[in-house]
């Protein structure tokens, strides 16, 4: 199979009805949105969405999210649209939040990977929007991405790691948060499932008290299922070993760069994923500046695109941790099942 690929960044029109066609055939489309890139097929397809996760070679058992156009299209997709709903999505859609509740009989299994519920967003970016409508029907996708890799943020991560796979890449350019949505369940007492750029915070000024389950920063427990995407124990994850360091900045890069010299002399090819305020320690050292660790958001728009460029030439990644709050959450998320939950605090 030849992966073609179409640029949407000028005019994505053209784009999004020839991806329209493809999933309207039964096809698979990488399409972008403003977290990060997903993997598209007809959310009404079985065999479609299995598809998808022949692609990835993801477990079957990992669900997905349904991406639609329409706040509306919610109804066919719930058995019952929770009342605390209309308020997160007139807040928040379109954008970057994922709300679970209980599915209706439209929806198949393949979706949801066998649970009674099921995930929706409406996204942000234009070309995800149109080729949605011109489908007429919810996609689902997960991450555009080899299962189990860092998400990409760009159509060159997708090109890379499905080329061949699938017959069509909708290139809109880089990715505007860099990480997946929030996912909120509203079943029961709303909890973050997974958090995203939509903070804690942000959701708890429109929906009173909102948890955290906590798996967001642990591993599921044994036997635990995965409720949402994102809540598998190692995710994320380039080829190279991820180390993360955390405590007080200094005390961070001073262990930091002692495990570089350590590993180096081990003869393994090190790099760090910095942040600005350490970077003045690592000068002789190969290091990434991946943002400002005071505005988390920061270090989340860049976080898989260096994971995937360090591992080119690194066999370790020594990251920083920060505090776990507003988006920083959502970072050490991503960081911590990215290296499988190996940290060290100092």
């Amino acid at each position: 199979m030849n992966t073609e690929v179409i640029s949407t960044i000028f005019d994505p029109e053209l784009g999004a009805a020839r991806g329209a066609q493809i999933i309207l055939e039964g096809g698979l489309v990488a399409f972008p949105t403003e977290t990060v890139y997903g993997l598209g097929a007809n959310g009404f397809n079985a065999e479609a969405v299995r598809a998808i996760y022949t692609a990835k070679g993801r477990p079957t058992d990992n669900p997905s999210i349904l991406h639609i156009s329409q706040k509306e299209q919610v109804r066919s997709l719930w058995s019952r649209v929770p009342d605390m709903a209309y308020r997160l999505m007139d807040t928040f859609w379109p954008g970057p939040l994922t709300l679970i509740a209980q599915r209706s009989d439209r929806v198949p299994d393949e979706v949801t990977g066998g649970l009674d519920t099921v995930a929706v967003r409406l996204p942000a970016n234009r070309t995800a929007q149109l080729l949605i409508e011109k489908a007429g029907v919810p996609i689902a996708a997960p991450s555009a991405n080899l299962s189990g890799k860092p998400s990409p943020t760009s159509a060159a991560h997708v090109l890379h790691d499905m080329n061949g796979r699938i017959p069509l890449i909708l290139d809109g350019g880089a990715c505007r948060y860099g990480v997946e949505s929030t996912v909120l369940s509203l079943v029961g007492e709303p909890t973050i499932l997974r958090p995203g750029a939509i903070t804690r915070e942000m959701l708890a000024a429109v929906a009173g008290e909102v948890h955290v389950a906590p798996s967001v920063l642990a591993p599921l427990k044994k036997g635990e299922v995965a409720a949402s995407p994102g809540m598998k124990y190692k995710h994320y994850a380039p080829n190279a070993e991820v180390i993360v360091v955390s405590g007080e900045p200094e005390n961070a890069a001073k262990k930091i760069s002692a495990l570089y010299s350590e590993l180096e002399l081990q003869g393994k090819k090190c790099e760090i994923a910095a942040t600005e305020q350490t970077k003045d320690f690592y000068l002789e050292k190969k290091c990434v500046i991946l943002g400002d660790r005071n505005h988390p958001e920061t270090l989340c728009a860049s976080l898989f695109a260096s994971l995937r460029e360090m591992d080119n030439h690194a066999d370790c990644i020594l990251a920083e941790g920060i505090p776990a709050e507003n988006a920083g959450m959502a970072y050490m998320n991503r960081l911590l099942r990215a290296a499988g939950f190996r940290i060290i605090v100092v």
